[in-house]
């Protein structure tokens, strides 16, 4: 009979956050696949556990992957744990669900801890669905792109963040669309959580926070004026005035105006031309 794979998620950082099915099934894996086996090792020493222990991270070998797939579906039961929250989410593991499902191995999810739920639900800006992005990149045109995406994206957006990176992205966001309510957590769970609130012009102005930082934006606002063909112009002419390139003006105009941004960007072309 084939094994299983448990997808098993952890506390992000307390550590009574940890499910009881969480604890069962760790207790009786044959072995755990952790991203970090250090702190995985400390998690097992709360619990009063001692199991094997194998590294499996976002570094792990196309032949490592399928040899673990062939163990589960030769009917081992190993438990697949990150550093902290549920694997696959921004974490090492989606390569090896999708061998183990290939091989013909079980996969089962241990629910738990998770920062895009706790930030999202805790924000006050949620309601209905979301879209979450992960980890933002750091720059260049995949940055752009995304920053574009989320400019886009009416539902809420949820991100992850470094401290140190998290006040630049405000900046890069508010510049896109001031008036966006926003809400920045950081250290989920842990002693010192706190929650920053208000728009993204605003929240700019907030110190730079430190630690695991996770950003939610609220539903970007039904636009209710009507902009003239002028507005528009000039509004492309300023953001070009202030040193913008094109692409970053067609995000910030779309944005504003609710167009189409393919349409904004050949309209902000034209008018750089000229």
């Amino acid at each position: 009979m084939p094994g299983t794979l448990y997808v098993v998620s952890t506390p992000i950082g307390n550590l009574d956050d940890l499910t009881v099915r969480a604890s069962k099934v760790l207790a009786a894996a044959d072995a755990v696949l952790a991203e970090d086996t250090r702190r995985t090792r400390n998690l097992l020493s709360h619990l009063g556990l001692s199991r094997p222990l194998r590294r499996f991270d976002a570094h792990a070998e196309a032949g490592s992957v399928e040899r673990i797939a062939r163990e589960v579906a030769d009917g081992a039961t190993l438990a697949l744990v990150s550093d902290a929250g549920t694997p696959v989410i921004s974490d090492p593991g989606a390569e090896l669900v999708r061998a183990v499902v290939a091989a013909g191995g079980n996969v089962i999810a241990v629910p738990g801890a998770s920062a895009v739920l706790c930030a999202l639900v805790a924000s006050g800006l949620a309601g209905g669905g979301f879209r979450f992005f992960g980890f933002l990149p750091r720059a260049g045109s995949e940055r752009l792109e995304v920053l574009a995406k989320i400019v886009a994206t009416e539902e809420p957006v949820v991100f992850y963040e470094a401290g140190n990176r998290t006040l630049d992205t405000l900046r890069d966001l508010a510049a896109r669309m001031p008036e966006r309510p926003a809400a920045v957590a950081r250290e989920l769970t842990k002693l010192h959580e706190e929650f920053a609130r208000g728009t993204l012009a605003e929240l700019t102005a907030m110190e730079e926070p430190r630690g695991e930082v996770t950003v939610v934006l609220g539903a970007a606002a039904a636009r209710t004026e009507t902009l003239d063909e002028a507005a528009i112009d000039a509004r492309i002419d300023q953001e070009l005035a202030a040193g913008r390139s094109a692409k970053d003006t067609a995000d910030i105009v779309a944005a504003w105006t609710g167009q189409p941004r393919r349409e904004v960007y050949a309209r902000v072309t034209a008018r750089k031309g000229r």
